[in-house]
């Protein structure tokens, strides 16, 4: 905790102990970058300062604030969320635990770092850092969530300050003891640390996941005075509830070469634009300007090239 108190990086959401702006800030660090993460949870909160805001605001206007942070469901979790929150906890934050891991795409981890940042509680986090750290930390490369949660727990309860306590261990995995470059000599445990200075970051890695690779023709119909046709997507599946241009998907990629490439953690998206003049059919409608749409980036990219 000393180490951490010396090296933590200076960030808006370790300034403040309102739930309210922890829980969103730990929702969008999940899977995503603290510089991607940065200016949107700013931005965020200017759109929707309380809870109250993000409950009353619609689906689409959430999505276009979540523009470009990726797995838009959590998007849609955050909004069931603050619903059920105005519905059930009279507006305020719940503060025991069980309430808060009760809550719409909120996990354990998640949980106990609402629950100690703001409330003092004994809960661990157990993230991919804080995970990676215990496992070299007891040299158990190997240990399950089970013995992991147990190990985490057994820590915090003699830390004395669980809300540091947690953001060091989170911190400690970004830095020193991170994945792919640990530091063992700037590490403020190397001289507990199981593994200090033996670290085998090749065989820590995990087998690669399969990529699949998804054909899908995207028809663009743009007209000088109509603007574009857009189509929401179904709440189910790749870009759920975020509108693109019709996309039809291909049993065979084409002969031509893509349009763009998306990548994605398990998919990589290639899309095929067409120009069609023909009027357009089904669901949908004509948008003078996408900019109040909440698009997918590999869409604004496609577009970028085609338009």
């Amino acid at each position: 905790m000393a180490w951490y108190a010396r090296h933590a990086r200076d960030l808006p959401w370790r300034h403040t102990t309102d739930p309210y702006r922890i829980w969103i800030s730990e929702i969008m660090l999940q899977q995503t970058q603290v510089k991607t993460v940065l200016p949107r949870y700013l931005a965020w909160l200017d759109t929707f300062p309380t809870i109250e805001s993000l409950a009353a605001a619609s689906a689409d206007d959430l999505l276009k604030a979540w523009e470009g942070l990726g797995y838009y469901r959590r998007a849609r979790f955050i909004h069931q969320a603050a619903a059920t929150i105005m519905e059930g906890f009279e507006g305020r934050f719940p503060r025991d635990f069980d309430d808060i891991v009760s809550l719409p795409g909120i996990g354990r981890s998640t949980a106990g770092a609402i629950a100690s940042f703001c409330y003092g509680a004994s809960t661990p986090v157990l993230d991919g850092n804080v995970k990676r750290v215990l496992k070299r930390w007891h040299g158990q490369p190997d240990a399950s969530d089970k013995a992991l949660w147990l190990l985490a727990q057994q820590a915090i309860n003699i830390s004395g300050k669980p809300g540091i306590w947690n953001q060091a261990m989170m911190e400690l995995g970004a830095s020193a003891c991170s994945a792919k470059s640990p530091d063992c000599g700037a590490c403020p445990v190397n001289a507990f640390c199981a593994s200090a200075f033996q670290v085998e970051v090749s065989q820590e890695r995990r087998k690669a996941v399969p990529v699949l690779d998804v054909h899908w023709r995207i028809d663009l119909h743009i007209c000088p005075i109509k603007g574009i046709w857009l189509t929401q997507r179904p709440d189910a599946g790749i870009w759920g509830g975020l509108w693109t241009p019709p996309i039809t998907e291909l049993d065979a990629p084409p002969v031509e070469a893509p349009s763009h490439i998306h990548q994605l953690t398990h998919r990589r998206l290639h899309l095929y634009a067409y120009q069609c003049e023909s009027e357009p059919v089904g669901a949908g409608h004509w948008v003078p300007s996408i900019e109040g749409y909440a698009l997918p980036t590999g869409i604004h990219r496609l577009l970028e090239k085609e338009v």
